[in-house]
């Protein structure tokens, strides 16, 4: 039986035979060394090359993850066989690297160094940086201060706004830093993960089950907020400032079910006119290990092959030296095609609203009635919120431990918990194409000083089954920018990350509310203040208003043409 890590290499051969580059070099070398950094750290360099003569083209990466080196290997030799140099380094502190494993501080200063030594070897012709996750961050942090033979980069599934990857409404994303920090505390973690994600106070939880005071997850947990001065001081800022200086032509690759997507695209909004003339945002749906994640169908047209992909922008780049030209490629969910939109953000035809209603379905159990006519709706709905008893998150775009809870998923019936109130619009009578951010506007009540509400949009089959599209959360907090007396009524907005998906002829819209999403987010305590600093919980009594003075709905962009 062959095992996972087999597997995997096989499937990367497969894919550079796919890549359609030939192979010129049978065998190759692997030169490894430690080199030397500015303040005289030495950090573990291996060097993968098909011929010792003339100058070639060469692809850079610096990662953490020594447990992939062998994967890493694998990369280094195929490409060495077609052509290519391969400069594969690891991080200050990992992989028999010199130094002090500090998470993300050190990327700029050694990525600068490493890029100056490699651009003054004369066997290299010129240079391009190829990354994914982490290692899209090492290449992201010197993107703007590069030498003259670094052609451009190819970057995946992440992006420089730190705190959008981090939060949301001031709820953390547990199943991306938490278990993050857990596997990379730069020692072994035995706590049960979820055991850590609702112990309270969490900012304590590193010595309380970790073993060990972990000083950066304690700013994470605790800088809540965008204007917080960790995020808008020292390596985070300089990292989000970084795409307006961006000079060279970037591949930004990323998924609508990964969790750094969010980021990703403000990074590509950020560039500067120079750099957007000339790169790429490829948007797919696949998950962050680059797998599908449509859990009620298998694609015919996904095209996921960031081999494939990164080769033929490597060849036409450092190897032809062609310039590339700006481009824009999303995958339509639902319709199983690709589109060029012709302009990011994506054009929009019209804003249509689906209106919340207390009143109750004839067609579908346990739900309440969407609809496209405002005075159509009345009443409301309500359900109480316990901490102790959060909804667990299945179909979701923000998770990274839970794989197997991510994407869009068949769903749970409407109603399927007292606490998740259900609404179901009529049957539509044509195709609606989604293209943008959705958003939930909700006018509520609670009886405490702050809590959260969550919101799932999914595409109600005629069959009955439903699949997750969309989901998110906020909280009272974030919205109102005065505190918040319990009983009055407030205005908050669940925001969503853009998305594209082709709703069918026959097919309702549903939208489930409610006040929690867990692991994907921390669980609101209903007490306010930080989330990480609350010891206790208590249950919320929650009320959404449908009525027409106070209307609850949903905001669809339909996709329009440039």
């Amino acid at each position: 039986m062959i095992n996972e890590l087999e597997q995997i290499k096989q499937r990367i051969l497969k894919e550079y035979e796919a890549s359609g580059l030939p192979v010129i070099y049978e065998e190759t070398y692997c030169d490894e060394m430690m080199l030397p950094m500015s303040d005289g750290a030495a950090l573990k360099t291996y060097i993968f090359r098909g011929c010792k003569d003339g100058a070639v083209p060469v692809i850079l990466q610096r990662s953490p993850y020594a447990h992939a080196l062998e994967i890493y290997k694998l990369h280094g030799r195929e490409l060495a066989k077609r052509g290519f140099g391969v400069v594969l380094q690891f991080c200050r502190g990992t992989g028999e690297s010199e130094g002090e494993w500090n998470p993300n501080v050190n990327e700029r200063k050694d990525g600068i160094d490493t890029l100056q030594w490699l651009c003054a070897l004369p066997w290299v012709k010129n240079v391009g940086y190829w990354g994914g996750s982490y290692l899209a961050l090492t290449g992201w942090c010197m993107a703007d201060c590069i030498p003259d033979k670094v052609r451009g980069m190819y970057l995946g599934v992440y992006g420089t706004d730190r705190f959008t990857s981090a939060y949301e409404k001031g709820l953390f994303r547990h199943d991306v830093l938490t278990a993050w920090a857990m596997e990379n505390a730069g020692y072994e973690v035995r706590a049960d993960y979820m055991e850590s994600c609702k112990y309270r106070p969490h900012v304590e939880v590193d010595e309380a089950l970790w073993g060990r005071r972990l000083p950066w997850y304690r700013d994470w947990v605790t800088a809540t907020t965008a204007d917080a001065p960790y995020w808008q001081e020292g390596f985070w800022k300089m990292l989000s400032e970084i795409p307006s200086r961006v000079k060279i032509p970037l591949f930004i690759t990323d998924a609508w079910y990964d969790h750094h997507l969010g980021s990703a695209i403000k990074s590509y909004e950020k560039l500067s006119e120079e750099a957007r003339e000339k790169s790429t945002l490829r948007l797919g749906c696949w998950n962050h290990s680059g797998q599908n994640c449509i859990g009620w169908e298998d694609p015919e047209n996904l095209q996921n092959s960031e081999i494939v992909s990164m080769t033929k922008w490597f060849w036409d780049l450092l190897v032809e030296e062609r310039e590339p030209q700006k481009k824009t490629e999303v995958y339509v969910i639902g319709a199983d095609k690709w589109i060029e939109p012709g302009a990011w953000p994506m054009p929009v035809k019209e804003i249509r609203k689906l209106y919340l209603s207390g009143n109750y379905s004839e067609k579908v159990k346990n739900a309440r009635e969407l609809t496209f006519e405002q005075d159509e709706c009345a009443g409301g709905a309500e359900y109480d919120y316990d901490p102790e008893n959060p909804v667990p998150s299945l179909g979701a775009e923000a998770m990274l431990r839970s794989m197997d809870k991510v994407g869009s998923l068949f769903q749970p019936e409407a109603g399927f918990r007292d606490d998740v109130v259900s609404f179901v619009s009529r049957p539509l009578s044509e195709k609606l194409t989604i293209g943008g951010k959705l958003r939930v506007h909700l006018s509520v009540i609670s009886d405490c000083e702050d809590t959260a509400f969550s919101a799932k949009i999914m595409e109600m089959r005629a069959d009955g089954t439903s699949v997750n599209i969309r989901s998110s959360i906020t909280t009272i907090a974030a919205d109102c920018p005065e505190r918040y007396h319990p009983g009055e009524i407030a205005e908050v907005c669940v925001d969503m990350w853009d998305i594209v998906w082709e709703v069918k002829a026959g097919s309702r819209i549903r939208i489930d509310i409610s006040s929690s999403d867990f692991p994907q987010y921390a669980i609101h305590s209903n007490y306010p203040g930080i989330w990480s600093e609350q010891r206790q919980t208590k249950t919320a009594h929650q009320q959404i208003c449908c009525e027409a003075v106070h209307p609850s709905w949903l905001e669809i962009p339909v996709l329009g043409k440039a």
